[in-house]
C-alpha cells in the first residue's frame, strides 16, 4: 500500500495542487491490469492499484480544468523483474497478441498523456496489455 497506492496518493496531491495554482499540467500514475483482473496470488497489490485508479478519477476532478490525471494500466512487460519469471511464462500469456510487451511499447502512450495532444483526456485509465481479456 505504501509504495503502490500511498506514495502516489501524496504526490499528485501535492504536486496537483501546486499545478492547478499555477500553468497546470499533467499527472500519469502507472497503475496495472491487475487493478480491473484482479487474482488471489497478488490481491494487495490490486487492491492498492484500484485504489490508484479511483485517486487518479477523484484527483482528475479535484484539479480540473488545469491539470489533467491519467493512469496507464501495464500488462505484463519485458523489465528487470520479468528477467526472474518461469521460462515458459511467455508462452501462456492470455494477451491477445500472444507475448509480452517491449517496454517502448508504453513509452507512446505515456507520451501522449503528457502532450497537449491529450488535452481532452482526464480521468481516463489507459489498458496497455496487450488486448488481455
Amino acid at each position: 500500500m505504501a509504495v503502490n497506492f500511498k506514495g502516489p496518493f501524496r504526490l499528485s496531491a501535492a504536486i496537483g495542487s501546486r499545478m492547478a495554482a499555477g500553468d497546470g499540467g499533467s499527472i500519469i500514475n502507472i497503475s496495472s491490469i491487475g487493478s480491473i483482473r484482479p487474482l488471489p496470488a497478488y490481491a494487495p497489490y490490486a487492491g492498492a492499484k484500484a485504489a490508484l485508479n479511483a485517486l487518479t478519477t477523484a484527483h482528475a476532478v479535484e484539479f480540473a480544468p488545469k491539470v489533467r490525471v491519467n493512469a496507464i494500466l501495464p500488462g505484463s512487460f519485458r523489465t528487470d523483474i520479468a528477467r526472474h519469471w518461469p521460462a515458459d511464462k511467455e508462452a501462456t500469456t492470455d494477451a491477445v497478441v500472444g507475448r509480452f510487451g517491449e517496454p517502448e511499447e508504453i513509452v507512446t502512450t505515456a507520451l501522449y498523456l503528457a502532450s497537449n495532444a491529450s488535452g481532452f483526456t482526464t480521468g481516463a485509465t489507459v489498458r496497455v496489455d496487450g488486448g488481455r481479456p
